[in-house]
Protein backbone atom coordinates (compact mmCIF):
# COMPACT_ATOMS: atom_id res chain seq x y z
CA UNK A 1 0.00 0.00 0.00
CA UNK A 2 1.46 3.28 -0.71
CA UNK A 3 2.38 5.96 2.24
CA UNK A 4 -0.27 8.30 2.81
CA UNK A 5 2.20 11.37 2.28
CA UNK A 6 2.56 9.73 -1.13
CA UNK A 7 -1.11 9.05 -1.34
CA UNK A 8 -2.37 12.96 -1.60
CA UNK A 9 0.45 14.69 -2.37
CA UNK A 10 -0.92 17.50 -3.98
CA UNK A 11 -2.02 17.79 -7.33
CA UNK A 12 -2.86 21.44 -8.09
CA UNK A 13 -1.63 24.85 -7.09
CA UNK A 14 -4.49 24.95 -4.34
CA UNK A 15 -3.36 21.57 -2.52
CA UNK A 16 0.08 23.60 -1.63
CA UNK A 17 0.24 25.28 1.71
CA UNK A 18 2.21 27.71 3.34
CA UNK A 19 3.56 29.47 -0.61
CA UNK A 20 0.89 31.31 -1.64
CA UNK A 21 3.57 33.61 -3.03
CA UNK A 22 4.35 31.47 -5.62
CA UNK A 23 1.13 29.46 -6.17
CA UNK A 24 -1.39 31.48 -4.69
CA UNK A 25 -4.18 34.02 -6.75
CA UNK A 26 -0.94 36.22 -7.45
CA UNK A 27 1.88 34.22 -7.32
CA UNK A 28 4.86 34.23 -9.35
CA UNK A 29 4.31 30.83 -10.50
CA UNK A 30 1.39 30.92 -11.43
CA UNK A 31 1.55 33.87 -12.95
CA UNK A 32 4.45 31.93 -14.81
CA UNK A 33 2.08 29.19 -15.88
CA UNK A 34 -1.33 31.58 -16.79
CA UNK A 35 0.79 33.42 -19.15
CA UNK A 36 1.98 30.24 -20.99
CA UNK A 37 5.53 31.74 -20.17
CA UNK A 38 7.67 29.40 -18.06
CA UNK A 39 11.36 30.18 -17.02
CA UNK A 40 14.19 28.42 -15.17
CA UNK A 41 13.98 28.17 -11.48
CA UNK A 42 15.44 27.23 -8.28
CA UNK A 43 13.18 26.25 -5.51
CA UNK A 44 15.06 26.41 -2.00
CA UNK A 45 13.40 26.03 1.95
CA UNK A 46 13.69 23.68 4.53
CA UNK A 47 12.83 19.78 4.01
CA UNK A 48 8.80 18.81 3.82
CA UNK A 49 7.42 22.60 2.71
CA UNK A 50 6.37 21.14 -1.18
CA UNK A 51 9.41 21.92 -3.50
CA UNK A 52 8.89 18.66 -5.13
CA UNK A 53 4.85 18.59 -4.90
CA UNK A 54 5.66 22.27 -6.58
CA UNK A 55 7.83 20.86 -9.54
CA UNK A 56 5.52 17.93 -10.33
CA UNK A 57 2.38 20.31 -10.53
CA UNK A 58 4.37 22.31 -12.50
CA UNK A 59 5.08 19.55 -14.88
CA UNK A 60 1.88 18.01 -14.98
CA UNK A 61 0.28 21.48 -15.94
CA UNK A 62 2.77 22.87 -18.50
CA UNK A 63 2.49 21.35 -22.00
CA UNK A 64 5.91 20.26 -22.64
CA UNK A 65 7.89 17.11 -22.15
CA UNK A 66 9.42 16.37 -18.28
CA UNK A 67 12.10 14.81 -16.96
CA UNK A 68 13.49 14.34 -13.39
CA UNK A 69 17.27 14.01 -12.23
CA UNK A 70 18.62 13.62 -8.72
CA UNK A 71 21.84 14.72 -8.45
CA UNK A 72 22.59 12.72 -5.44
CA UNK A 73 21.97 9.70 -7.38
CA UNK A 74 21.97 10.01 -11.04
CA UNK A 75 24.87 9.85 -13.62
CA UNK A 76 25.88 12.52 -16.44
CA UNK A 77 25.13 9.83 -18.75
CA UNK A 78 21.40 10.35 -17.86
CA UNK A 79 21.62 13.86 -18.11
CA UNK A 80 23.03 13.52 -21.45
CA UNK A 81 20.32 11.64 -22.12
CA UNK A 82 17.71 13.98 -21.36
CA UNK A 83 19.48 16.79 -22.93
CA UNK A 84 20.01 14.31 -26.14
CA UNK A 85 16.32 14.34 -25.68
CA UNK A 86 15.55 17.63 -25.72
CA UNK A 87 17.22 18.51 -29.18
CA UNK A 88 13.25 17.00 -30.68
CA UNK A 89 11.55 19.10 -28.71
CA UNK A 90 11.33 23.46 -28.87
CA UNK A 91 11.49 23.15 -25.04
CA UNK A 92 11.80 20.40 -21.91
CA UNK A 93 11.55 20.64 -18.68
CA UNK A 94 14.42 19.33 -16.10
CA UNK A 95 13.25 18.65 -12.79
CA UNK A 96 16.42 18.54 -10.52
CA UNK A 97 16.48 17.32 -7.13
CA UNK A 98 18.81 17.91 -4.53
CA UNK A 99 20.46 20.57 -7.31
CA UNK A 100 23.13 21.87 -4.85
CA UNK A 101 24.99 18.31 -4.86
CA UNK A 102 25.37 18.86 -8.44
CA UNK A 103 29.11 18.31 -10.17
CA UNK A 104 30.47 21.54 -11.71
CA UNK A 105 31.34 20.03 -14.56
CA UNK A 106 27.92 18.14 -14.39
CA UNK A 107 26.48 22.02 -13.76
CA UNK A 108 28.66 23.11 -16.74
CA UNK A 109 27.27 21.22 -19.24
CA UNK A 110 23.97 22.41 -18.66
CA UNK A 111 24.80 26.04 -19.17
CA UNK A 112 24.16 26.12 -22.57
CA UNK A 113 20.88 24.48 -22.75
CA UNK A 114 19.70 26.51 -19.76
CA UNK A 115 21.03 29.71 -22.20
CA UNK A 116 18.93 28.83 -25.11
CA UNK A 117 16.10 27.92 -23.19
CA UNK A 118 16.20 24.24 -24.63
CA UNK A 119 16.15 22.78 -20.81
CA UNK A 120 13.57 24.64 -18.47
CA UNK A 121 15.85 23.76 -15.22
CA UNK A 122 13.05 23.30 -11.62
CA UNK A 123 16.11 22.67 -9.35
CA UNK A 124 15.40 22.02 -5.99
CA UNK A 125 17.55 22.31 -2.91
CA UNK A 126 17.29 23.03 1.16
CA UNK A 127 20.83 24.59 0.86
CA UNK A 128 21.13 28.01 -0.13
CA UNK A 129 21.62 28.13 -3.57
CA UNK A 130 23.77 31.13 -3.52
CA UNK A 131 26.22 29.14 -1.75
CA UNK A 132 26.04 25.39 -2.79
CA UNK A 133 25.11 26.46 -6.62
CA UNK A 134 27.50 27.29 -9.64
CA UNK A 135 27.10 31.55 -10.14
CA UNK A 136 26.31 30.67 -13.99
CA UNK A 137 23.50 28.80 -13.30
CA UNK A 138 21.63 30.90 -10.64
CA UNK A 139 22.17 33.77 -13.21
CA UNK A 140 20.07 31.75 -15.70
CA UNK A 141 17.33 30.90 -13.37
CA UNK A 142 14.91 32.93 -11.24
CA UNK A 143 15.54 32.20 -7.48
CA UNK A 144 12.55 31.75 -5.18
CA UNK A 145 12.87 30.87 -1.51
CA UNK A 146 10.42 28.41 0.18
CA UNK A 147 8.64 29.41 3.25
CA UNK A 148 8.69 27.16 6.22
CA UNK A 149 5.11 26.09 7.35
CA UNK A 150 3.37 26.85 9.76
CA UNK A 151 2.09 24.98 13.25
CA UNK A 152 -1.18 26.19 12.40
CA UNK A 153 -0.51 25.28 8.69
CA UNK A 154 0.47 21.52 9.65
CA UNK A 155 -2.74 21.21 11.98
CA UNK A 156 -4.84 22.51 9.60
CA UNK A 157 -3.81 19.73 7.18
CA UNK A 158 -3.60 16.90 9.40
CA UNK A 159 -7.53 17.77 10.19
CA UNK A 160 -8.36 17.65 6.61
CA UNK A 161 -6.24 14.64 5.80
CA UNK A 162 -8.22 12.62 8.69
CA UNK A 163 -11.63 13.54 7.60
CA UNK A 164 -11.40 12.77 3.68
CA UNK A 165 -9.38 9.63 4.73
CA UNK A 166 -11.35 8.89 7.39
CA UNK A 167 -9.31 7.75 9.72
CA UNK A 168 -9.57 8.08 13.50
CA UNK A 169 -10.26 11.27 15.03
CA UNK A 170 -7.59 12.49 17.35
CA UNK A 171 -8.07 15.33 19.94
CA UNK A 172 -6.47 18.91 19.63
CA UNK A 173 -3.75 18.08 21.89
CA UNK A 174 -2.40 14.80 19.87
CA UNK A 175 -2.56 17.32 16.46
CA UNK A 176 -0.72 20.13 17.97
CA UNK A 177 1.68 17.69 19.17
CA UNK A 178 2.23 15.95 15.87
CA UNK A 179 2.70 19.03 13.99
CA UNK A 180 5.34 19.92 16.64
CA UNK A 181 7.28 16.90 16.87
CA UNK A 182 7.41 16.84 12.96
CA UNK A 183 9.39 20.04 13.34
CA UNK A 184 6.32 21.20 10.86
CA UNK A 185 7.73 19.05 8.30
CA UNK A 186 4.83 18.35 5.94
CA UNK A 187 5.62 14.80 5.12
CA UNK A 188 6.94 13.78 8.64
CA UNK A 189 3.97 15.09 9.74
CA UNK A 190 2.15 12.99 7.65
CA UNK A 191 4.41 9.79 8.17
CA UNK A 192 3.31 9.93 11.93
CA UNK A 193 -0.49 11.25 11.45
CA UNK A 194 -0.66 7.41 9.59
CA UNK A 195 1.33 5.34 12.19
CA UNK A 196 -1.41 6.85 14.52
CA UNK A 197 -3.84 4.46 12.74
CA UNK A 198 -2.20 1.48 14.53
CA UNK A 199 -3.58 2.40 17.67
CA UNK A 200 -7.74 1.29 18.54
CA UNK A 201 -10.14 3.97 19.12
CA UNK A 202 -10.00 3.47 22.82
CA UNK A 203 -6.41 3.66 23.01
CA UNK A 204 -5.73 7.13 21.16
CA UNK A 205 -4.03 9.28 23.51
CA UNK A 206 -1.14 11.68 23.55
CA UNK A 207 0.85 8.92 25.60
CA UNK A 208 0.52 6.11 23.16
CA UNK A 209 0.92 8.15 20.41
CA UNK A 210 3.82 9.86 21.74
CA UNK A 211 5.22 5.73 22.16
CA UNK A 212 3.99 5.04 18.45
CA UNK A 213 6.01 8.22 16.84
CA UNK A 214 9.36 7.09 18.43
CA UNK A 215 12.62 8.98 18.73
CA UNK A 216 11.40 11.80 16.54
CA UNK A 217 9.05 12.90 19.07
CA UNK A 218 12.22 12.91 21.59
CA UNK A 219 13.84 15.22 20.03
CA UNK A 220 11.42 17.89 20.65
CA UNK A 221 11.16 19.40 24.48
CA UNK A 222 9.08 17.79 26.67
CA UNK A 223 6.82 21.00 27.06
CA UNK A 224 6.00 20.99 23.48
CA UNK A 225 7.37 24.03 22.09
CA UNK A 226 8.25 24.35 18.63
CA UNK A 227 12.51 24.46 18.36
CA UNK A 228 12.21 27.76 16.20
CA UNK A 229 10.85 29.58 19.15
CA UNK A 230 13.40 28.03 21.58
CA UNK A 231 16.09 29.11 18.90
CA UNK A 232 14.44 32.75 18.95
CA UNK A 233 14.40 32.88 22.65
CA UNK A 234 18.16 31.59 22.11
CA UNK A 235 19.70 34.66 19.91
CA UNK A 236 16.93 36.72 21.94
CA UNK A 237 19.47 35.75 25.36
CA UNK A 238 22.53 36.38 23.90
CA UNK A 239 21.63 39.48 22.75
CA UNK A 240 20.74 40.45 26.39
CA UNK A 241 23.56 39.18 27.43
CA UNK A 242 21.97 36.55 29.93
CA UNK A 243 24.03 33.57 29.42
CA UNK A 244 21.80 31.28 31.63
CA UNK A 245 18.74 31.71 29.62
CA UNK A 246 21.36 31.70 26.27
CA UNK A 247 22.37 28.12 27.72
CA UNK A 248 18.90 26.69 29.17
CA UNK A 249 17.55 27.56 25.04
CA UNK A 250 20.39 25.89 23.93
CA UNK A 251 19.62 22.63 26.21
CA UNK A 252 16.14 22.48 24.46
CA UNK A 253 17.65 23.28 21.08
CA UNK A 254 20.64 20.58 21.72
CA UNK A 255 17.22 18.00 22.09
CA UNK A 256 16.42 18.25 18.25
CA UNK A 257 20.20 17.43 17.42
CA UNK A 258 19.64 19.67 14.84
CA UNK A 259 23.74 21.04 15.18
CA UNK A 260 23.89 22.62 11.53
CA UNK A 261 20.61 24.61 12.69
CA UNK A 262 22.08 25.46 16.20
CA UNK A 263 25.81 26.54 14.72
CA UNK A 264 23.68 29.09 11.83
CA UNK A 265 21.75 30.84 14.35
CA UNK A 266 24.89 31.48 16.42
CA UNK A 267 26.78 32.12 13.36
CA UNK A 268 24.33 34.92 12.31
CA UNK A 269 24.42 36.29 16.33
CA UNK A 270 28.01 36.55 16.26
CA UNK A 271 27.99 39.02 13.16
CA UNK A 272 24.54 40.67 13.94
CA UNK A 273 24.57 41.29 17.73
CA UNK A 274 27.92 41.19 18.81
CA UNK A 275 29.98 42.50 15.73
CA UNK A 276 32.16 45.22 15.92
CA UNK A 277 31.86 45.02 19.73
CA UNK A 278 33.90 41.88 19.90
CA UNK A 279 35.39 41.49 16.22
CA UNK A 280 36.96 38.42 17.76
CA UNK A 281 34.26 36.41 18.47
CA UNK A 282 32.94 36.03 15.12
CA UNK A 283 36.17 33.77 14.26
CA UNK A 284 35.93 31.88 17.51
CA UNK A 285 32.47 31.32 17.16
CA UNK A 286 33.09 30.26 14.00
CA UNK A 287 35.71 27.50 15.21
CA UNK A 288 33.64 26.02 18.34
CA UNK A 289 30.72 25.33 15.25
CA UNK A 290 33.12 23.52 13.45
CA UNK A 291 34.28 21.70 16.45
CA UNK A 292 30.82 20.48 17.05
CA UNK A 293 29.90 19.60 13.87
CA UNK A 294 32.90 17.15 13.43
CA UNK A 295 32.50 15.87 17.28
CA UNK A 296 28.67 15.38 16.93
CA UNK A 297 26.66 14.45 20.12
CA UNK A 298 26.86 14.35 22.87
CA UNK A 299 29.99 16.16 22.92
CA UNK A 300 28.83 18.83 20.12
CA UNK A 301 27.39 20.63 23.81
CA UNK A 302 30.63 21.44 25.10
CA UNK A 303 32.02 24.00 22.05
CA UNK A 304 28.51 25.00 20.82
CA UNK A 305 27.90 26.25 25.20
CA UNK A 306 31.30 27.80 25.01
CA UNK A 307 30.56 29.81 21.57
CA UNK A 308 26.63 30.80 23.65
CA UNK A 309 28.42 31.82 26.90
CA UNK A 310 30.80 33.97 24.89
CA UNK A 311 28.38 35.38 22.38
CA UNK A 312 26.16 36.31 25.08
CA UNK A 313 29.02 38.10 28.04
CA UNK A 314 30.67 40.12 24.80
CA UNK A 315 30.03 43.46 24.59
CA UNK A 316 27.15 44.46 21.48
CA UNK A 317 27.15 46.00 18.55
CA UNK A 318 25.10 46.04 15.78
CA UNK A 319 26.36 48.88 13.79
CA UNK A 320 27.80 47.04 10.49
CA UNK A 321 24.25 45.11 10.28
CA UNK A 322 22.26 48.49 10.70
CA UNK A 323 24.66 50.07 7.80
CA UNK A 324 24.06 47.37 5.45
CA UNK A 325 20.64 47.12 5.51
CA UNK A 326 20.29 51.10 5.69
CA UNK A 327 22.63 51.07 2.25
CA UNK A 328 20.52 48.24 0.71
CA UNK A 329 17.04 50.38 1.20
CA UNK A 330 18.82 52.98 -0.62
CA UNK A 331 19.71 50.96 -3.32
CA UNK A 332 15.93 49.91 -3.93
CA UNK A 333 14.61 53.38 -3.58
CA UNK A 334 17.20 55.58 -5.66
CA UNK A 335 17.70 55.85 -9.17
CA UNK A 336 21.03 54.37 -10.53
CA UNK A 337 23.71 56.42 -9.01
CA UNK A 338 26.63 56.92 -11.14
CA UNK A 339 30.76 55.89 -8.97
CA UNK A 340 33.30 58.68 -9.24
CA UNK A 341 35.46 58.92 -12.33
CA UNK A 342 38.75 59.21 -10.59
CA UNK A 343 38.20 55.81 -8.35
CA UNK A 344 37.64 54.01 -12.24
CA UNK A 345 40.46 51.98 -13.29
CA UNK A 346 39.06 53.05 -16.97
CA UNK A 347 39.80 56.22 -16.42
CA UNK A 348 43.36 56.49 -14.97
CA UNK A 349 45.06 55.99 -18.58
CA UNK A 350 43.28 59.24 -19.43
CA UNK A 351 44.73 61.74 -16.69
CA UNK A 352 41.78 63.29 -16.61
CA UNK A 353 40.68 62.35 -13.83
CA UNK A 354 43.79 61.39 -11.09
CA UNK A 355 43.31 58.58 -8.54
CA UNK A 356 44.79 59.77 -4.98
CA UNK A 357 46.78 56.48 -3.40
CA UNK A 358 46.22 56.66 -0.03
CA UNK A 359 49.61 54.82 0.75
CA UNK A 360 51.51 57.32 -0.96
CA UNK A 361 50.10 59.82 1.94
CA UNK A 362 50.75 60.46 5.59
CA UNK A 363 49.28 58.69 7.67
CA UNK A 364 48.07 56.41 4.99
CA UNK A 365 45.15 59.09 3.91
CA UNK A 366 44.33 61.39 1.65
CA UNK A 367 40.83 63.74 1.16
CA UNK A 368 38.94 62.64 -2.06
CA UNK A 369 35.36 61.62 -2.47
CA UNK A 370 34.47 57.82 -2.56
CA UNK A 371 30.76 58.16 -2.42
CA UNK A 372 28.12 58.94 -5.59
CA UNK A 373 27.43 62.19 -5.64
CA UNK A 374 23.61 61.21 -4.73
CA UNK A 375 25.06 59.88 -1.16
CA UNK A 376 27.91 62.64 -0.72
CA UNK A 377 27.00 63.36 3.01
CA UNK A 378 25.35 59.71 3.25
CA UNK A 379 26.39 58.13 6.68
CA UNK A 380 25.77 54.47 7.20
CA UNK A 381 27.80 52.99 9.39
CA UNK A 382 28.10 54.68 12.88
CA UNK A 383 30.39 53.08 15.55
CA UNK A 384 28.77 52.68 19.30
CA UNK A 385 30.63 52.79 22.66
CA UNK A 386 30.17 49.86 23.62
CA UNK A 387 32.79 47.79 22.94
CA UNK A 388 36.91 49.23 23.71
CA UNK A 389 37.49 48.04 19.73
CA UNK A 390 34.76 50.04 18.15
CA UNK A 391 35.38 52.97 20.58
CA UNK A 392 38.93 53.26 18.94
CA UNK A 393 37.27 53.39 15.39
CA UNK A 394 35.21 55.71 16.57
CA UNK A 395 38.00 58.25 17.79
CA UNK A 396 39.91 57.48 14.10
CA UNK A 397 36.81 58.28 12.21
CA UNK A 398 36.37 61.12 13.99
CA UNK A 399 40.25 62.68 13.41
CA UNK A 400 39.53 61.54 10.04
CA UNK A 401 36.45 63.73 9.75
CA UNK A 402 38.61 66.58 11.14
CA UNK A 403 41.34 66.71 8.72
CA UNK A 404 38.56 66.41 5.66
Amino acid sequence: MQPLAYRIRPKKFEDVIGQDHLVGKNGVIKKMLDSNNLCSMILYGPAGCGKTSIASIIADMFPLTSFSFNASTDSKNKLKEIADSAKYHESTICIIDEIHRMKKDIQDFLLPFAESGSLIIIGLTTENPYRSINPAIRSRCHIYRMNEISKDDIISLLKRIVKSEGMKELSDEIYNYLATASSCEVRTALNMLEITEMLDEKDINLENVEKLVGKKAFQIDREGEYYYDCASAMIKSIRGSDPDAALHYLARLLQTEDLEFIARRLLISAYEDIGLGNPNVGPRVYAACEAALHVGLPEARIPLAYAVVDLATSPKSNSAYLGINEAIKDLENMTCMSIPPHILNKELKSGKYEYKYPHDYEKGWVKQQYMPDELIDKVYYKPKNTGSYERAIKEFMAKLKDEK
